[in-house]
């Protein structure tokens, strides 16, 4: 099986890549996941890209903390997948490499340090059509199927 991607691979671009960590976490009924809200109205996974030397584990459970203020659990390996993609905020072409987590709920250790994020719990399929990034939404997908 090959590599998933998804977005235009523009011709002539230098793509920075970025190596991220995501978390698909459901509420205890199953029936709603999480999301985080960026100030600017885009939606994307709680999660982000891997500092050097972090492993996987340690970028979610940074992330989680940064912007949610939770102490999560990770679960079972869901799979990668790729994405093409300009960021106007950067002004830069990246290809993110998603590799996405299944996770749970943890205690809530702190308040959120990054304050224009914000903690959404919406239906899995709402969260399919609004987020930011298809390999997000391909990760949500891949949760239900095999998980849920």
């Amino acid at each position: 099986m090959g590599m998933i991607i998804f977005g235009e691979k523009e011709e002539g671009k230098e793509y920075i890549r970025r190596p991220a960590a995501y978390g698909v976490m459901f509420n205890s009924q199953k029936d709603k996941v999480a999301i985080i809200q960026t100030s600017d109205g885009k939606y994307f996974l709680p999660g982000g890209g891997i500092e050097k030397n972090e492993t996987h584990q340690e970028c979610l459970k940074r992330e989680a903390i940064e912007e949610t203020g939770m102490d999560i659990e990770i679960g079972q390996f869901i799979g990668s997948a790729q994405n093409y993609f300009y960021s106007i905020n950067d002004n830069k072409h990246y290809l993110s490499e998603g590799f996405f987590y299944l996770c749970n709920m943890g205690k809530q250790i702190s308040v959120p340090t990054e304050v224009d994020h914000y903690l959404k719990w919406i239906k899995p399929n709402q969260a399919i059509e609004i987020l930011l990034h298809d390999h997000q939404s391909w990760a949500v997908n891949e949760a239900l199927k095999k998980f849920i």
